[in-house]
């Protein structure tokens, strides 16, 4: 522990976690690394995937963001958080933040969003880009197509595939949707270093985002030659994404004067490098040893560990030196939908009795529903799910997948589609724990962490599909605690995060175990989860264009304002 000395006042330090539909921040106490206060803000514009501000309509698979609501985070919840706990700005030594990723917006040179201009209000392309706008794949497949015939060789350090998600396949979208925008555009940049930018007043790039989401491998992003053999105008892309990087954990500077005033702490503070929600979570529940496997579950699930070399996994989202701990392999996989499948059904496809049902017992609908599935014996509903609501991240990594339930009939009921939706998900996790092993990269320990651990039910579930023990994060705000441990060690009191997650990680080992009684019945649903992942999924199954045809159907015939398809198509604004 560190321990302040006699007379010595607590040192404290600030984390804030930006996901996807709120900012919170976290204040930690080092000396024993309680959390004392937290505060949270609902982003005041959400996630924009249907209309901008006033107009216009946004396209199918669009999602945007303001980045005016990230300083909103800052402004709200760092003061609240010191105004909880009493303490004094004077005490708070560092702040540290991380991101979901990719999450990138336009600016000009000197870091103003393109949005924040007056005449691109109405501008779709001028908005930051959160991870799962997924209008990019097009523009992925090109830059895929483009890396194997020219045999790039930083290809298979992500698994042989780009995602729309990240950030090439955003620019290129970028450029060929609204090349005045593109052109207007200097720097091309991950919010989560954007707004360390608004904290420090430097720009920077964190080795994690740059690694994993832009294709920066071996000191290098893609060479000028393969962005223009992907369309000429895109030749100079790497030049928006060029800017110092910073090691995780290191600090970038000190607070600025601007920085200090939006958060109300104190000017030179340090500040700490940027971070992915993920990746910075893994100190905080202890994983810092090869072969312990992270997975955030949220809205979606990002899966994250160190390994003891470099391998290369195909459909991993990437593997990055020092990506996660310095001087170890980080590797990455993920889904892309998982708590918005659920919320997707509790949403939409919940009828009004079982709505009655769970208000009469004082529940919401999520516990509510997960009482009755578990009530169920695995296969007893005869259903079984495809976890591609969203896309599919690992280890297929295409967007233009979506999702499938088969085995209703018409006395199925909303808790036996919400277990077979709940069980599609560790299903799917289990593909990428055995990818990752088969690659090399063995999966030892499992640890969840993010909102979905509340549900005991799901936890169990996952232990019981994989066959392994789950560890679960002793806290509720793992992404923050993370980041406030980089900003301690930033400031100096930690010598590096191996030390800082010694003393102030937060997990329950093993908290659940796997149940010998569901072996059986769940390796023969997986078997056939396994067939239909082939079938639907690889570009060699017997039914790989099934979802792509629908897909191009629903894009064609989805109107955009009061205009008709025919007369959005003749206008141009149809993904």
């Amino acid at each position: 522990m560190i321990e302040p000395t006699a007379g010595q006042a607590e040192q404290y330090t600030v984390g804030v976690d930006f996901g996807s539909l709120s900012g919170r921040a976290l204040l930690l106490r080092l000396s024993d690394g309680v959390e004392v206060a937290s505060s949270v803000l609902d982003y005041p514009h959400g996630v924009m995937s249907r209309e901008l501000p006033g107009g216009p309509a946004l396209p199918p698979e669009w999602a945007l963001q303001h980045p005016q609501d990230y300083l909103d985070v800052l402004r709200h919840t760092v003061p609240a958080t010191l105004r909880q706990a009493g303490v004094r700005p004077e005490q708070v030594v560092g702040i540290g933040i991380d991101f979901t990723a990719c999450t990138v917006l336009p600016t000009r040179a000197d870091g103003t969003p393109l949005c924040f201009l007056p005449g691109w209000e109405g501008r779709p392309h001028a908005y930051v880009k959160l991870w799962k706008h997924h209008a990019a794949q097009p523009q992925a497949d090109r830059l895929n197509a483009a890396a194997r015939e020219r045999g790039e060789g930083w290809l298979t350090r992500y698994g042989g595939l780009l995602s729309s998600e990240w950030a090439l396949a955003k620019g290129l979208h970028l450029l060929e949707e609204d090349p005045e925008a593109y052109a207007a555009a200097d720097r091309f940049i991950e919010a989560a270093d954007w707004v360390i930018w608004q904290l420090s007043g430097r720009e920077t790039r964190n080795v994690c985002t740059a690694g994993y989401k832009a294709a920066y491998q071996d000191g290098a992003y893609p060479s000028r030659e393969y962005f223009a053999s992907v369309n000429p105008a895109f030749a100079d892309f790497a030049d928006k994404l060029r800017g110092p990087l910073a090691a995780l954990g290191e600090r970038v500077g000190g607070l600025s004067a601007a920085g200090a005033e939006l958060t109300g702490l104190l000017p030179g503070i340090a500040v700490a490098a940027a971070n992915v929600d993920a990746h910075v979570t893994a100190p905080a529940v202890g994983a810092v040893r090869a072969g312990q496997l992270v997975a955030i579950m949220g809205t979606s699930t990002c899966h994250v560990m160190t390994g003891e070399g470099l391998r290369d996994v195909p459909g991993m989202c990437g593997v990055v030196e020092s990506g996660i701990l310095p001087g170890q392999y980080g590797y990455e996989a993920g889904q892309s939908g998982v708590g918005d499948i659920f919320a997707w059904f509790v949403n939409t496809a919940v009828p009004a009795a079982t709505k009655r049902d769970a208000d009469a017992a004082g529940r919401d609908l999520h516990m509510h529903l997960s009482l009755l599935a578990a009530r169920l014996r695995p296969g007893e509903s005869g259903l079984l799910a495809l976890d591609w609501l969203g896309g599919n991240r690992s280890v297929l990594v295409d967007a233009d997948l979506t999702g499938l339930i088969m085995g209703l009939h018409l006395h199925t009921r909303p808790e036996e589609i919400y277990r077979a939706l709940l069980e599609a998900t560790a299903f799917g996790t289990r593909v990428i724990v055995e990818n990752f092993a088969a690659a090399g990269v063995p999966v030892t320990e499992f640890i969840a962490a993010g909102g979905l651990v509340k549900n005991a039910f799901l936890m169990q579930l996952y232990a019981d599909v994989l066959d392994l023990p789950v560890s679960v994060a002793d806290t509720a705000q793992a992404p923050a605690l993370g980041s406030a441990m980089h900003a301690a060690v930033a400031a100096g009191v930690y010598p590096d995060i191996g030390a800082a997650a010694a003393h102030l990680a937060r997990v329950k080992k093993a908290a659940y175990t796997p149940d010998p009684a569901t072996r059986a019945a769940y390796d023969a649903l997986y078997a056939e989860y396994v067939r239909l992942h082939d079938a639907f999924g690889r570009a060699n199954g017997p039914l790989f264009s099934t979802m792509k045809t629908l897909g191009r159907l629903r894009r064609g015939a989805a109107p955009v304002g009061d205009a008709t398809p025919a007369e959005a198509t003749d206008a141009g604004v149809l993904a």
